[in-house]
């Protein structure tokens, strides 16, 4: 399952980040996004505009184009 097929609310948790850009992974990985990482789908803006995510009590956005590259499992 991709994280863009993931609903408001829902969380999940991070499978796979090899298919994202090097430089949007190690932008993720310096934000503690990795691997293994329990995550929640707090927002999704319209026309394929950016996710947000709560990530251990902070927020981050994540365009379109990199969400349908991350891999999650949904808990």
């Amino acid at each position: 399952m991709l994280l863009s097929e993931l609903n408001r609310g829902e969380k999940a948790r991070i499978v796979d980040l090899s298919r994202v850009n090097d430089m949007v992974k190690r932008r993720l990985l310096d934000l503690g996004v990795m691997e293994g990482m329990e995550i929640q789908l707090k927002e999704r803006m319209p026309f394929k505009g950016p996710f947000m995510l709560n990530h251990g009590g902070q927020c981050l956005g994540i365009r379109h184009q990199e969400a349908v590259q991350i891999e999650i499992k949904r808990l």
